[in-house]
């Protein structure tokens, strides 16, 4: 069986995360397009700052082995601190592999590990369906569908409480 670990982004990792945000392929249901060098570092600085602010949740380098294949975070929602938020990337090169499948298992088993009775949504632009498949998969429920910060939004909660 394939195993992945997570990390936390350190100041060091931010060549990993822009080799990932700067495709635009990768990029296309999150930014619109790949990200320059000083939009990604004003992103992960963001990360690094909120990652420093909470031990085990924030934004997470993933591997397999010893190759990056994409990132993940775990948060408390925004708008609502009673909810995590779960998100990830795939690097393109790792598209159609399974890893989108291991990289929420993982966050999946951090969430339980933290709070298992803490609901997780996930946010998607709505015309993403391999992600919405992908969270459909793990029981996450369609709940809200519209237009947010100008993006067709839709968002997917899996109910825990």
């Amino acid at each position: 069986m394939r195993k992945i670990k997570i990390e936390k982004y350190q100041a060091q990792d931010f060549e990993l995360y822009f080799e990932l945000t700067k495709d635009d392929d990768v990029m296309k249901y999150i930014t619109g397009k790949g990200m320059t060098a000083e939009e990604a570092h004003k992103k992960f600085d963001f990360f690094l700052e909120l990652n420093s602010k909470d031990e085990a949740l924030g934004y997470f380098k993933v591997f397999e082995h010893e190759f990056h294949i994409g990132d993940g975070k775990l948060v408390n929602y925004a708008n609502d601190p009673l909810v995590f938020e779960m998100g990830y990337l795939v690097s393109k090169s790792y598209w159609n592999q399974g890893y989108g499948t291991l990289i929420c298992q993982k966050l999946l088993e951090l969430a339980h590990k933290l709070n298992p009775k803490k609901d997780i949504i996930g946010i998607i632009a709505a015309e993403n369906l391999a992600s919405k498949k992908l969270l459909l998969k793990f029981g996450f429920e369609p709940y809200f569908r519209g237009t947010e910060d100008g993006w067709d939004t839709e968002k997917l909660i899996l109910k825990k409480s």
